[in-house]
């Protein structure tokens, strides 16, 4: 019996079949049908609950439209193709969608400087003008030229916690759009879906909006009060898919995308041996086309009903925008993949919502001195939680994030790092159901839930515990790229790490130094907060946008 129509043009009618089947055994199913699709899904006798396969089905469906209108092939590739959805992705697609950034007239900015070259070109579309003379002489909390000229004309005194507005005006130019489309796994938003929805983010508000669009404004909008000029990681995923939809960028995304290959592919086969890009493959057979080269972007879509449906795209541009959660780092010690040892805070938030801890419980052992691992203190505490928490550093140790913070804003972080002074297990403390353990290393796990530690005087120790948290950081996941694309780091034989060794890019272009044609921001490039990210998309978006208007 057909349930459903769906009309996606007044020409186009697109008819799903349910069709309801009694199987042996008073057994029944579910079988969803189009004129490309079948997907059968079981169901209990008597149960009527096919409206949420339904949606997933209307799901899968929509994709497969999607990729199929998108007709790539590498004689007719996309221009751009984005393998990331969230800030840095986001705002690319803005600035790819033809949203131009000129000078806003009457503005003045505070820098003299910078001033005085803005009136040189006023009519001029910042990205058509030279970032890197922009950019010369600015100062500030980022090594890259481009995110703090893009930052310091997005929000001209906020280090100084001044008000300026932007002197930036927006204006859409369709003619200077660069078709493209933005890859993710999951809906827009990328690492902030993730993140559990009560968490104060470390950067202000203001700091985590993007172009056109403010954070306060929304906030505003939403009637949401910031707390210390922050907010909840839950507000920052609503804004990002607000923005989406409010900049009409839909369009240009595609979720559920899960990238497993990314390989360069030369067109002509005969002279591929005398092509110098590092990930040649001769495995093509297209007609030659001037000898040129495109990107083959293999991977499959998730679903939750049915098979994976796989993808093959291709493109002339490919811009990382992966970021840096996908890897967490591991210790590379005895016991580390038991099953009551994990590398994510979620983990202790699923065991909370269990009970698997309790107040009553052994202690939740958390190593690593970053503010993960102070927020998974902070949401132990607050269920009362015993916890243990060991780190290599010292408490008063410079480098500990929690010495570079400002007290005021940061209250929360200060008190974790005052328990940390105040109650180690070498001195007790006001502070019941927590214990520090500074400047000792992890030796093993074993069966039976025991960690055994070394301290600074080689002495070893060992605690029982519910479940272990290794919090030490992370790295990004490019498992897609020939070598995991260590050939493109700064230190081609060291792993790719945002803070020690991120690719290797030209600083106002981000173009990957050893592979024409593939760009890397955000933190890939060495950005880490959403302020400088932004810097990292208009550098991208000015020379894919320079290199369209070339002569031919």
């Amino acid at each position: 019996m057909e349930l459903y129509e769906k009309t996606t043009t007044k020409q186009n009618t697109q008819k799903i079949s349910v069709t309801i089947e009694n199987e042996v055994d008073k057994k029944f199913s579910i079988l969803f049908s189009d004129p490309n699709h079948s997907i059968r899904y079981p169901l209990s006798a008597g149960c009527n609950r096919w409206i949420e396969p339904l949606i997933g089905f209307q799901q899968v469906t929509n994709m497969s439209a999607k990729l199929a209108e998108l007709h790539t092939n590498a004689v007719s590739p996309l221009p751009v193709l984005v393998i990331g959805n969230g800030p840095s992705g986001i705002c690319l697609s803005y600035l790819l969608s033809g949203y131009t950034p000129y000078l806003k007239e009457g503005a003045i900015h505070p820098n003299p400087l910078l001033q005085r070259k803005l009136e040189d070109l006023p009519n001029v579309p910042i990205t058509q003008q030279d970032l890197e003379y922009l950019s010369e002489g600015l100062e500030g909390r980022s090594n890259s030229p481009a995110a703090l000229l893009f930052d310091t004309l997005l929000r001209p005194d906020t280090d100084f916690l001044g008000n300026v507005n932007s002197v930036l005006q927006w204006t859409l130019e369709p003619e200077n759009a660069i078709p493209h489309l933005v890859l993710g796994r999951g809906p827009p938003g990328g690492a902030w879906n993730a993140i559990e929805g009560s968490m104060i983010t470390l950067s202000r508000g203001d700091w985590m909006g993007l172009p056109d669009l403010s954070f306060k404004d929304w906030m505003r909008m939403k009637k949401r009060n910031l707390r210390n000029d922050r907010s909840t990681a839950g507000d920052i995923l609503n804004y990002y898919q607000y923005y989406v939809k409010n900049k009409r960028l839909e369009k240009n995304f595609l979720s559920g995308a899960v990238v497993t290959s990314v390989i360069k592919i030369s067109k002509d086969v005969e002279n591929t041996a005398g092509n110098e890009t590092i990930w040649n493959s001769a495995e093509f057979d297209q007609e030659p086309s001037q000898g040129k080269s495109v990107f083959q972007v293999s991977g499959f879509i998730k679903n939750d009903i049915g098979p994976k449906q796989n993808f093959c795209l291709y493109a002339d541009n490919v811009i990382l925008a992966t970021g840096t959660f996908d890897s967490p780092s591991w210790l590379g010690i005895k016991g580390e993949d038991l099953p009551f040892v994990s590398h994510q805070i979620s983990a202790l938030e699923e065991a909370v919502k269990s009970k698997k801890v309790h107040q009553g419980s052994d202690p939740v052992l958390i190593i690593g001195a970053g503010l993960t691992a102070a927020d998974a203190i902070l949401l132990a505490h607050h269920y009362n939680i015993p916890v243990i928490h060991a780190f290599r550093r010292r408490v008063n140790d410079p480098a500990l994030i929690f010495n570079q913070l400002p007290h005021v804003m940061y209250p929360e972080y200060h008190k974790v790092h005052q328990m940390m002074k105040e109650q180690s297990v070498f001195q007790g403390g006001p502070y019941k159901g927590y214990m520090s353990l500074p400047e000792h290393h992890a030796v093993c796990f074993n069966d039976e839930k025991k960690c055994t530690f070394r301290d600074k005087h080689g002495q070893h120790k060992a605690f029982n515990v519910s479940m272990v948290l290794i919090l030490i950081g992370s790295n990004p996941n490019l498992s897609f790229l020939p070598k995991n694309g260590t050939d493109l780091a700064l230190d081609p034989e060291q792993r790719v790490n945002s803070k020690r060794n991120p690719l290797d890019i030209d600083l106002f272009t981000y173009e990957c130094i050893q592979e024409k044609g593939l760009y890397a921001v955000g933190p890939l490039a060495g950005d880490y907060f959403v302020r400088f990210v932004q810097g990292g998309a208009l550098a991208v978006a000015s020379a894919l946008q320079k290199s369209q208007k070339r002569p031919p």
